[in-house]
């Protein structure tokens, strides 16, 4: 394919500083927001922005407002018209202007002067934590309780007080390990050290002042804060506590994991804050739940909520390792319901929260995306780190805070409103891989689903709840993300220009590409000129670009490295601008699977280029479903064909897609969400491939037929789109490939682990198309995948599961649909 710029733009609009020469040695301290529009009148042409050019003159969007339909109230709460004007600033550039001190002396000390400044008081924080927790009732009562345990079933052994003192003893190890005991003195402290050294490794930390005054306006409420950001790296865990402390809001609990429990390092952090759980919260050798530990964590979140802390908890519960949000583990957060539904706390408010980093410290994943264990936390490990980074930059960093939001709010709103249990995988998929499945045993699966009731006690109401929050606040967080020039770069870099380009128009479709970001209402966690942008953007990414200069007009030439590891880095922040062309992406793939088809099999009756549009929607909701492991296209709260409608209108208005002129009139608005209801109800809604090519099974389907814009640049910007799905989506028939050579039963960790040396051999053989395809997270998420829809059943046995395949696909021609189906989504 021709390989053009991916023109997004019109006008060069650089977003400077009040310097007009702004230069990247200045970015560290250059305007703390965004300046006017430097209007330098380079012409390109436009793939989606021709539709709105008034967007050129348009302001920073603000993100992270939360649900209209959850939340309505919340929304109007803490946010005001004059909210998104108030601007960037950069929280570790301080000056003397930051104190209440001015002269020489302020200015050689106001780093000190600062810190000293900052309201932090050992009152603020939680009294008798560990006291509290051993005398609560339901402590008590597990404490009792594991003492009299009977060593045989059936048998009866009373209460010895010895046996009781030792689990007390046992229970009060377990709270020193738990509670955090929090020291201003430290804070203080720290905040000085984070300022020289974030200095010393970040050119800026930006955050969003109106966020922020947000943020203080619900401190006011008197009720427990709970900020969840997105985790990408160790650095979030002090990231978060020093931006609060900077703006004298209380520091959050944090709640880490115990394999960060290291001699020296982990009483620090108790004394920042940070308290440590088990990554697995059942350790018995046996296997049993352990309830004394559970009713001792149960009781210390509780208790931190009675007396109106704040918490921070990674609902990832591991930092990402490719560079999308991970799937949500929703464990402390139903400690938190819980706590809401027992009235510790008459409400609680959510603060989602997005964090992006121009290039995270740890720099990479490649040891573990290769399948390599993970190396254990240790000292030397975290001394050899700090070592590391003050010998290298970072780049920027941009922190966002959402709006908070009422969870009892939300509660309410989820109680009053009949929405049915979401299907799982294997009913939304399985009709549409084998449409000639008899639907009787989907349709007791999708009755049996569906929650008895709406009440709060109502256990699978309450395990309905409790996921449909956590995707909440993680879509939420991610939306909320600001894109940084190292992913549009590494973006551009793999799936633009994959054989290389000139320097002077990766730099065009750098500034085509963060126009077309700003257009869709994502921020961007840089500014200046393009052409300096870009440079700080290749520098950061190191080996994992080629710079070569050439004799044609003395230009450098950029072309990404082609090792496995450099491609897995590039491919690690290239995921860090996924979710702005998700859903277009999305389409865009579904068009090729109903264009190939047609292509292959010949069409009757509509003409071969005329799409229809419920047709490209269903198509298009059946790889959401596929890929759902991978990323999230809509809320809980909202239907997936709308979502998936909306988006076809987009690309209509774009220009992308054009209504055939003898439908220019039927062409109807979005569908409300119980409209879709009504027009698709699920499963049965889905038809095979044959009966969407029969142009008259229906009235409906006939109200708007589309094709597809044949410009050139509507032509690769398709083709972009397309790339960006094409690893994972060669992941995912690479996989049902070699699930045509199953054989027997298998524990799952021992067939990952075989599945993923298979894809990192294609990739050393050069079979593969994408090299990032061949990633140890594409592997585990396909295997997910997999179990869910039924290819494989599984058996706990001890610690590991063993697989084995489903009586649906023994047939050797149930497992070939299912790779037609996953490939006629891929464009080779």
């Amino acid at each position: 394919m021709d390989e053009t710029a991916l023109s997004l733009g019109t006008i060069d609009v650089s977003y400077l500083s009040t310097s007009a020469d702004c230069s990247i040695s200045r970015c560290k301290h250059s305007s703390e927001e965004w300046g006017e529009c430097n209007s330098r009148p380079t012409l390109f042409r436009s793939a989606t922005l021709k539709w709105k050019e008034a967007l050129l003159s348009r302001k920073r969007p603000f993100v992270g407002r939360c649900c209209y339909v959850c939340t309505p109230q919340s929304r109007d709460n803490f946010f005001n018209s004059s909210i998104p004007s108030l601007g960037l600033r950069n929280v570790i550039y301080i000056n003397e202007t930051h104190t209440r001190y001015r002269g020489w002396l302020a200015r050689r000390f106001c780093y000190v002067l600062f810190v000293q400044e900052r309201d932090v008081h050992k009152g603020m924080f939680a009294k008798n934590l560990t006291e509290n927790v051993l005398n609560n009732s339901r402590v008590q009562k597990a404490i009792v309780d594991e003492a009299s345990e009977p060593s045989t079933p059936g048998s009866f052994v009373q209460t010895d007080p010895k046996a009781i003192n030792k689990v007390k003893k046992k229970a009060r190890k377990i709270l020193q390990e738990m509670v955090a005991n929090v020291s201003p003195a430290l804070i203080r402290l720290t905040g000085w050290v984070l300022l020289k050294l974030f200095n010393s490794f970040f050119w800026n930390i930006q955050i969003h002042r109106g966020q922020i005054e947000m943020v203080k306006a619900a401190t006011e409420m008197n009720l427990p804060l709970i900020f969840l950001p997105v985790h990408k790296s160790h650095i979030d865990y002090l990231l978060l506590t020093f931006i609060l402390f900077c703006h004298n809001i209380k520091a959050p609990y944090i709640a880490a994991g115990n394999n960060l429990n290291i001699p020296i390092f982990s009483t620090l952090i108790r004394k920042l804050g940070g308290f440590f759980i088990r990554r697995k919260l059942d350790q018995n050798p046996d296997g049993r739940k352990d309830f004394l530990y559970r009713a001792l964590l149960y009781v210390h979140i509780e208790e931190l909520l009675r007396q109106q802390q704040f918490l921070e908890i990674f609902l990832e519960g591991t930092r990402s390792r490719s560079g999308k949000t991970s799937g949500a583990r929703a464990g402390l957060l139903s400690v938190v319901v819980d706590a809401l539904f027992s009235n510790a706390t008459p409400d609680v408010l959510i603060i989602p929260v997005g964090i992006s980093y121009d290039r995270i410290i740890e720099g990479h994943y490649n040891s573990e995306q290769l399948g390599n264990p993970k190396k254990n936390e240790s000292l030397w490990s975290i001394a050899r780190g700090v070592f590391r980074m003050l010998r290298k930059n970072y780049g920027c960093v941009r922190v966002d805070f959402a709006q908070p939001f009422s969870l009892k709010e939300y509660v309410n709103s989820q109680s009053q409103k009949p929405v049915p249990a979401p299907l799982s995988l294997e009913q939304a998929l399985l009709p549409a891989i084998l449409p000639s499945r008899p639907n009787d045993t989907v349709d007791e699966g999708a009755e049996a689903s569906l929650p008895n009731s709406r009440d709060i006690t109502s256990e699978p109401f309450r395990r309905e709840l409790i996921s449909n929050l956590a995707e909440h606040i993680l879509f939420t967080a991610n939306k909320s993300c600001a894109v940084m020039s190292t992913h549009i770069v590494a973006c551009l870099l793999l799936y633009r220009h994959r054989e290389g380009t000139d320097l002077s128009r990766l730099v065009e479709d750098f500034f085509s590409m963060k126009e077309e970001v700003l257009a869709r209402d994502f921020d961007l966690g840089f500014s200046g000129n393009s052409d300096d942008v870009v440079m700080h953007a290749i520098h950061l990414l190191g080996n994992c670009v080629n710079i070569t200069n050439t004799s044609r007009n003395n230009e450098f030439f950029i072309t990404p490295s082609i090792t496995i590891p450099a491609v897995f880095e590039l491919n690690f922040y290239s995921n860090g601008i996924l979710h702005v062309f998700i859903k277009e992406a999305v389409i865009a793939c579904s068009l090729h699977a109903i264009q190939s088809r047609r292509y292959r099999n010949g069409t009757s009756g509509a003409s071969p280029s005329l799409i229809s549009q419920e047709h490209l929607v269903r198509k298009a909701a059946s790889l959401c479903y596929l890929l759902s492991n991978e990323f999230t296209v809509s809320l809980p709260c909202q239907v997936i064909y709308q979502v998936c409608h909306e988006s076809v209108e987009r690309l209509i208005q774009y220009g992308i897609l054009l209504v055939a002129e003898d439908d220019q009139e039927d062409v109807s608005p979005s569908l409300t969400e119980h409209q879709w209801n009504k027009k698709l109800p699920e499963p049965l809604s889905w038809r095979s491939d044959e009966e969407d090519e029969d142009s008259d099974f229906g009235e409906e389907q006939r109200d708007c037929y589309l094709k597809v814009s044949q410009s050139q640049e509507h032509q690769q910007y398709i083709t972009f789109l397309q790339r960006l799905l094409a690893p994972l989506l060669e992941a995912y028939s690479s996989a049902v490939i070699f699930v045509h050579n199953f054989s027997g039963p298998v524990f799952e960790s021992e067939y990952i682990q075989k599945l993923h040396r298979h894809l990192i051999n294609r990739t050393e053989r050069n079979v593969a198309v994408y090299a990032e395809s061949a990633t140890y997270s594409h592997v585990k998420n396909a295997v997910k995948v997999f179990k869910e829809i039924g290819v494989f059943k599984q058996t706990k046995q001890r610690k590991d599961i063993i697989l084995e395949l489903s009586t649906t696909f023994l047939p050797q021609r149930n497992r070939q649909k299912l790779l037609e189906f996953v490939m006629s989504f891929m464009v080779l």
